[in-house]
């Protein structure tokens, strides 16, 4: 499956999913997935930097690669691409970004047809309107079912959409949690040191509670003076802000009440 481009063409530097459809000793032809199949040559000389003395033992029709555009010949709607200018890197990221875009636009093509709507209708609808709110269209369905159709109306999707596509992805998309964490660590040495900290550690998990109700908070001992700080959602913003909100308000309680505090961020 092909998706619908939002232009002809692609820019040269863009990075596309194409599929080998013919290999020869001069270089291999390819349709262009992300731009509707149009079709691609790939140099003998852009498939590898190193020397390639078999092309035919590297590309095979029907391969699924990632190219770099280099050259666009807009008055003929020819491109060349190369292989071996793309980075392991870009190469994970843009075949990932294309899988998912694939499934959130079968997804969207299956609910058109439910409504009468054409591929162009759904494009148009939806698509297009969940990449410019969301970045891409995935990630749009994964708002909508974490947020319901709020996060379908702020991306201007029409009305008639709504209740279809949120249902689809209720259906069909799994969302999956994340979590960060860090170290806090308090310390004193008054008398009534151990209220002191059960006071820092209540307020702040209620001041981190209160930034929003999408992430769940945890806070517990890993070895006095330790206190290791799980926060727990769907949204990274959402995490991040209510890290924040426990942080700031665990160091400011423990300045007024004479305790020590410091916090350590840990890699996930």
């Amino acid at each position: 499956m092909a998706l619908k481009p939002r232009k002809p063409l692609p820019n040269v530097g863009e990075l596309v999913v194409g599929t080998i459809e013919e290999v020869h000793d001069f270089g291999a032809y390819l349709t262009l997935d992300d731009y509707g199949g149009i079709r691609a040559f790939l140099p003998w000389s852009e498939i590898a930097s190193r020397m390639v003395r078999n092309i035919h033992a590297v590309l095979k029709p029907e391969q699924k690669v990632v190219v770099k555009v280099i050259r666009v010949y807009r008055n003929r709607g020819q491109v060349d691409v190369s292989l071996k200018r793309v980075s392991d890197g870009e190469k994970r990221r843009k075949m990932m970004w294309y899988k998912r875009t694939l499934k959130a636009a079968t997804l969207i093509e299956m609910t058109a047809k439910k409504l009468g709507k054409s591929i162009d209708d759904a494009y148009r609808d939806v698509i297009w309107k969940l990449e410019d709110a969301y970045g891409d269209a995935m990630t749009g369905l994964e708002q909508a079912v974490i947020y319901g159709e709020k996060a379908l109306r702020e991306a201007r999707i029409p009305e008639e959409w709504i209740h279809p596509v949120l249902e689809v992805a209720r259906r069909h998309v799994e969302v999956r949690s994340v979590r960060i964490s860090g170290i806090l660590t308090l310390r004193t040495i008054a008398p009534d040191g151990v209220e002191r900290i059960r006071k820092i550690l209540v307020q702040a998990k209620e001041a981190g509670s209160s930034a929003s109700d999408r992430v769940s908070i945890r806070i517990y001992t890993v070895g006095a003076p330790r206190y290791r700080i799980d926060v727990q959602g769907h949204d990274y913003r959402d995490l991040e802000e209510a890290l924040s909100k426990v942080v700031d308000r665990a160091n400011s309680l423990a300045r007024e009440l004479d305790v020590e505090s410091s916090f350590e961020r840990l890699k996930t």
